[in-house]
């Protein structure tokens, strides 16, 4: 591990020749490690750039098999691969493309069990999943494990990227202070994804963690760098440590790894609906409607600051939903709330969170802001609607 192969210095000779770079920088990559949780639109694209710049072990989490509508994002697979492990393929494809690395294949979840002991062994964890649970999960191992985490996150034309490590800055429960039940915020396969939206983060992600493992530049640690696809933007949001974050504040009260995924599915029910009818949903018509009509309504705006920053419904009161279990005092139980958030996702957190300290008229915004910008916008351009 202290020396490259005449086959290795004309492999990475492009990237050697960056000052910054040199010989000892790749050798810093050669005796580093990476393990990347899932390989799907995210993993591909990372797990392709980390081998390729000929990170030394990599080690790969996945246990599901190639669909056919995987493949118009996830570029590790084929046509004729559907129905096949993805863990296999991603192995014999990392292989084929640089065998001077070793590879670890684990056909598995990532659950509280095995998380502590596959991450202890690597110098940097990328998460590349699709779902909140495990999001959480992975958030609060590297924390106990003292790895740095490389997040990403994409939906439609959008994605989000940022680096977590303990004692360096905030960790993901800081941006987002508790998961969401199952199925309340909508996944690519409901919401849909432009299939180079995740190559493009995969790609940053690739970066960061080549950063990591060399020292070089600025990790992302304290910013949330969000793209946007229609717009050919991106944007970088700091974030701070909360003092009172469940895992890395001062006064913190998790102090072990549990399942996130049964932990969401106990702590809500339905997501839409009481009963789960979504009959307390109100469409963006309705709302605005009765706004128009000058009801007497309490919005509540569930999302982070930086959010709302962006786009607001006003007049409305910002309870960001880590938040609302403290500040629920400050609505008036006797008057209908609406709680709102991006999407419709956290605020059905909220609603039931809400429901449980007593409140019995509250409803949730469907489609949240988004619904409600593309309803407004509509509204323009057709003004002899009867709404």
């Amino acid at each position: 591990m202290n020396e490259l192969s005449v086959e290795e210095l004309r492999r990475y000779h492009r990237q050697m020749i960056l000052p910054e770079m040199g010989l000892e920088g790749q050798l810093r990559l050669k005796r580093g490690s990476v393990l990347i949780v899932g390989a799907g639109g995210l993993g591909g694209p990372v797990a392709l750039y980390l081998a390729a710049a000929g990170v030394g072990r990599l080690g790969l989490i996945e246990d599901d098999a190639v669909d056919l509508s995987n493949l118009q994002r996830q570029i590790l697979f084929t046509t004729q691969e559907v129905g096949l492990p993805k863990a296999e393929l991603a192995d014999a494809r990392l292989a084929a493309l640089n065998p001077e690395i070793d590879l670890e294949i684990f056909r598995e979840r990532l659950t509280s069990v095995n998380a502590l002991e596959r991450f202890g062994k690597y110098d940097v964890i990328v998460d590349c999943t699709d779902n909140f649970p495990t999001r959480y999960l992975i958030n609060d191992a590297a924390f106990f494990s003292r790895k740095p985490v490389v997040y990403g996150a994409i939906l439609r034309f959008e994605g989000q990227l940022s680096v977590f490590e303990r004692d360096q800055g905030p960790c993901y429960r800081c941006l987002f202070a508790e998961p969401p039940p199952p199925d309340a915020a909508p996944s690519c396969a409901e919401a849909g994804v432009l299939g180079a939206v995740p190559g493009v983060i995969g790609a940053l992600q690739a970066a960061e963690a080549l950063k990591l493992l060399l020292g070089l530049g600025v990790p992302g640690h304290g910013k949330l760098t969000l793209y946007d696809a229609l717009q050919t933007q991106f944007r970088n949001v700091q974030i701070k440590r909360r003092s009172d974050c469940s895992l890395c504040g001062d006064h913190p009260t998790i102090t072990g790894l549990i399942d996130y995924e049964q932990f969401c599915a106990s702590a809500g029910g339905a997501i839409s609906g009481a009963d789960g009818s979504g009959q307390d949903d109100v469409e963006a018509a309705e709302l605005r409607r009765r706004l128009l009509a000058g009801e007497t309504l309490q919005l509540v705006d569930v999302r982070e600051t930086w959010e709302r920053n962006r786009s607001a419904i006003q007049p409305s009161l910002s309870i960001p939903l880590g938040e609302v279990g403290e500040r629920f005092k400050e609505l008036d139980p006797n008057c209908e709330v609406i709680v709102y958030c991006q999407s419709g996702s956290r605020s059905a957190r909220a609603r039931i969170l809400l429901r449980e300290r007593g409140f019995a008229r509250v409803r949730n915004l469907r489609g949240g802001v988004e619904a409600w910008l593309q309803f407004v916008q509509w509204e323009k351009v057709a003004p002899s609607s009867n709404l």
